[in-house]
């Protein structure tokens, strides 16, 4: 069982990935925005964040940027309602490990993290 962030302003998406995690016997805790998930990061020490890219006040790309700063080894999955391949590429470029447009293919997703973790030095 894996320890997986949640990052979304959105409360129907948190609530759906926080479900399907769940589901997939990760334990899920959830952030609203970045610098919540900063701190999370800090005192939670998540294995995997899935890091929604557009968010009021600071973006997922400057979360993104921090959180690697703070754990290198932190896998991220950047979440994102728009499909722009700039927008993916500064993503991948800044530390992501993949990118995932909404509506999300699940059974890509459960993929994607298990890579993700298998990734992390421990």
């Amino acid at each position: 069982m894996a320890k997986i962030l949640v990052v979304d302003d959105e409360v129907m998406a948190v609530n759906l990935l926080k479900k399907e995690l769940e589901r997939w016997d990760h334990h899920v805790i959830t952030a609203r925005n970045g610098p919540e998930a900063l701190e999370l990061i800090d005192a939670e020490q998540p294995s995997l964040m899935l890091l929604d890219i557009r968010m009021p006040g600071q973006n997922g790309i400057e979360v993104l940027r921090e959180a690697k700063a703070k754990d290198p080894e932190l896998s991220v999955i950047m979440v994102t309602a728009v499909a722009e391949k700039n927008i993916a590429r500064v993503a991948l470029e800044s530390g992501a490990d993949d990118y995932v447009t909404k509506p999300i293919d699940l059974d890509y997703l459960q993929t994607t993290i298990l890579v993700g973790l298998t990734t992390r030095s421990y």
